[in-house]
């Protein structure tokens, strides 16, 4: 993780996301990743597997603005937490998550994901 500014790069993360973007987003995951949150309460393992959730996900869902709100050094990664506005300006509702990052240089190898709706 050395030299890499974690709050940048969860910014950028994070506005993947935004952007539904599946080939950008992809890129910051190791070919071996493994992923969870609660849609995937098994888990993912791999970019492939990765790559067909999130095609799948961001085809059913509005659009989904998030943005990060603070981030923590852990070793080995980071841990994260943002919100998220569903729907044009949060009309469907918001989320506030935090993710938990494990990396191998600037590549993602385990992201577990947890959510909650606010009010």
């Amino acid at each position: 993780m050395s030299g890499i500014d974690i709050a940048a790069y969860n910014a950028d993360w994070l506005k993947a996301w935004t952007d539904k973007d599946v080939d950008r987003l992809c890129s910051f995951y190791a070919a071996d990743c493994s992923y969870q949150d609660p849609q995937t309460a098994a888990g993912l393992k791999g970019n492939d597997a990765l790559r067909a959730y999130l095609t799948g996900l961001f085809a059913a869902t509005p659009p989904m603005t998030y943005t990060p709100d603070a981030v923590w050094p852990i070793p080995g990664g980071f841990c994260g937490r943002w919100y998220c506005d569903i729907g044009e300006g949060g009309a469907l509702g918001r989320i506030r998550g935090f993710d938990m990052v494990l990396l191998d240089g600037d590549r993602i190898t385990h992201n577990e994901v947890y959510v909650h709706q606010l009010p």
